[in-house]
C-alpha cells in the first residue's frame, strides 16, 4: 500500500510541477527567479523518499518541455533534469538518514539538496554548452544559481518545510 501511496503522491506532485510555472506566466526571467518546478520535486523527495524524488525530478523538466515548449529542451530542460533529480534524491536521502526528525532535519536536507542540485546544474550546463561550442562562465553560474535565484531560494526555505509538515500530518508518514 505504501508503494501505491508514494506513486499517487509523486504523480500529483509531477502534475503540480507541470502547472505551477504557469503562475509565472511562462516568463523565463520570473521562472528563473522563483524556481516553481523545484518546489514539488523537493516536497516529493521529503514525503515519498529519494527514489521517487529522483524520478519526479528527472522527468518533470523534460516532460514540461515536450508538452509546453518551456523550458527549452536543450540545454535548459536537460540540465534541469539533472538538477531536479539531484534535488529529489539528496533531500530524500538526507532526510531519511536524519530519521525524519523535526524542523532541523528538514532544513539540513533542504540546504544539502539545494547546494548539490545547483552544483550538478552548473556541471550539466558546462558540459551541455561545451558540446555545442559555447562556454558557461563561473560568473554566469553564480548569477543564475544563486544571486538571481534568491527569491526562489527564499520561497523554498519557507514553503518546502511548511508544506511537508502539513502533508505528513494530513496523510501520515509514508516511509
Amino acid at each position: 500500500m505504501k508503494h501505491i501511496k508514494k506513486t499517487v503522491i509523486s504523480a500529483m506532485l509531477l502534475c503540480i510541477g507541470l502547472i505551477l510555472p504557469f503562475a509565472t506566466g511562462q516568463i523565463k526571467v520570473i521562472g528563473s527567479m522563483l524556481l516553481p518546478m523545484h518546489l514539488p520535486v523537493m516536497i516529493c523527495g521529503l514525503i515519498c523518499g529519494p527514489l521517487y524524488g529522483f524520478a519526479t525530478g528527472a522527468i518533470l523538466p523534460i516532460l514540461r518541455s515536450l508538452l509546453f515548449g518551456m523550458p527549452l529542451l536543450y540545454p535548459s530542460a536537460v540540465a534541469m533534469a539533472f538538477e531536479l533529480a539531484v534535488y529529489g534524491l539528496v533531500i530524500g536521502l538526507v532526510y531519511r538518514v536524519l530519521h525524519r526528525k523535526g524542523w532541523l532535519s528538514l532544513y539540513v536536507a533542504l540546504f544539502s539538496s539545494m547546494l548539490a542540485g545547483r552544483v550538478v546544474w552548473g556541471i550539466a550546463q558546462t558540459v551541455l554548452l561545451g558540446l555545442s561550442g559555447s562556454r558557461f562562465a563561473f560568473s554566469a553560474f553564480l548569477a543564475a544559481a544563486f544571486f538571481n535565484a534568491v527569491p526562489g531560494i527564499l520561497l523554498q526555505i519557507v514553503l518546502v518545510p511548511a508544506v511537508t509538515v502539513v502533508v505528513e500530518k494530513t496523510v501520515g508518514e509514508i516511509e
